[in-house]
């Protein structure tokens, strides 16, 4: 078989032992237009040392964002990963207790949990934060399960350009729930929750007063999305918020071609009992010194399914101590600045994009990143500018491109980007 060591006969003999004829028959559920067709291009047979290198080939097809002008935002950010982040994660103390299933012998663990769940809730304004989540998708969609299960409601309102791997996640898992809607607009007397994020999809940053009026209105709850956690050392914590969710990739994770991520959650002390995931508290022992455990743990692997609030089956233990290594090497001033220098190179950028002819930047407001307008189709241009070694953006299905700046971002690189563009357009 191609890779594998198993034999025809040992397969064939693990099979019998399970009650099945064939590989195929394990996944008879999956429907076939799911599966991939043929193989990867590799022969049938090599050795390690050949297939690594053919492997090592497909790879260095790829541009990494280090490697030449890069403008790619949309969800998944470019920020510098001190060396000493990766150094302490991978100190035994965190690598031999990766996930606190034992949580007495975990201590170290634990207290960095306990940490971030400090940082989140500082960070957002809440009252506590869960010991982290898959990534910001399902932190979203958790969110408004939970948002259901406060107000005993089955409606889902998105009120703004929310990301649209929220969007279909949303989708996904409110689309199991019987008798559940998912739509868009403002919320009324049916509606569990309404989601904004900001900034949203387009970049642009929301005020929430406007929209923490109207669910007090309607008695919903108001679940807010940040995507993009370095926008919290500029922008105001969302205290308005019932829910604040999002994705936490930015500090101390590597963008690592889409994951894995870190999902964050927060929320008000009073829904605590329905917060989804795990929760650190800090105690005392019996000698009284300090001592760290989890507390309201309410998942499927402790108590029965149908009493639980989570079915997510791990936290991101990893991402969350990578998270919260890099924000205490930052500190409060730290993660401020990092946070100016995010919105001081978008800027430049804007600025320098609009010298462009033809090029018209559309955000009155952003972040680290915006929509331009191009005159022509911007998946064309990407695909152009890709090909001259630059990165462009996020192309919408018209002329607008969505481009994001982050302290990554040099005076050269935009230079370069300009420049090409100007050959493109």
């Amino acid at each position: 078989m191609r890779y594998l060591p198993q034999t025809q006969k040992s397969r064939a003999e693990m099979l019998a032992a399970i009650g099945v004829a064939s590989v195929d028959d394990l996944y008879r559920d999956v429907p076939k237009s799911a599966f991939i067709q043929g193989y990867a291009r590799i022969d049938n047979h090599k050795g390690e040392l050949e297939v690594e290198r053919i492997l090592g080939a497909y790879a260095n097809e790829n541009q990494p964002a280090g490697e030449g002008p890069f403008f790619l935002g949309a969800g998944c950010y470019n920020h510098h990963v001190p060396a000493s982040v990766d150094y302490i994660i991978q100190r035994s103390e965190f690598l031999t207790a990766y996930t606190p299933y034992q949580p007495e012998i975990a201590q170290g663990t634990l207290q960095v949990i306990f940490e971030f769940q400090t940082m989140i809730a500082v960070l957002t304004g809440q009252d506590i934060a869960n010991a982290s989540m898959y990534d910001g998708a399902t932190a979203a969609a958790e969110a408004a399960l939970m948002a259901m299960r406060v107000t005993k409601r089955d409606k889902v309102v998105v009120g703004n350009a929310l990301h649209p791997h929220y969007r279909e996640t949303l989708a996904t898992y409110i689309g199991n729930q019987s008798g559940a809607v998912l739509t868009e607009g403002q919320p009324d007397p049916q509606t569990a929750c309404v989601i904004i994020q900001t900034p949203d999809f387009t970049g642009t940053p929301h005020a929430l007063a406007e929209w923490r009026k109207l669910c007090d209105e309607t008695g919903a709850l108001l679940v807010v999305v940040v995507n993009e956690i370095v926008s919290l050392g500029l922008l105001p914590a969302p205290v308005e918020a019932d829910i604040v969710c999002g994705e936490a990739q930015s500090v101390g994770v590597a963008m690592s071609y889409g994951g894995p991520h870190l999902g964050f959650f927060a929320t008000k002390e009073k829904f605590l009992r329905q917060m989804p995931g795990r929760l650190c508290g800090m105690t005392l022992d019996a000698d009284g010194k300090r001592g760290f455990v989890l507390t309201l743990n309410t998942r499927e692997q402790h108590i029965r399914r149908e009493k639980a609030t989570s079915n997510i089956c791990t936290n991101q233990g990893l991402m969350a101590l990578a998270f919260t290594v890099h924000m205490a090497l930052l500190g409060e001033g730290g993660f401020k600045q990092l946070a100016r220098l995010n919105h001081e190179a978008a800027i430049l950028l804007a600025d320098s994009l609009a010298k462009v002819p033809g090029v018209k930047v559309i955000n009155k407001c952003f972040f680290n990143e915006f929509v331009v307008e191009l005159p022509k189709s911007a998946a064309s241009v990407v695909r152009e500018l890709a090909q001259q070694g630059v990165i462009a953006g996020y192309p919408f299905e018209d002329n607008r491109l969505l481009v994001c700046a982050t302290e990554m971002t040099t005076d050269t690189d935009i230079g370069i980007f300009c420049e090409a563009l100007r050959e493109v357009l």
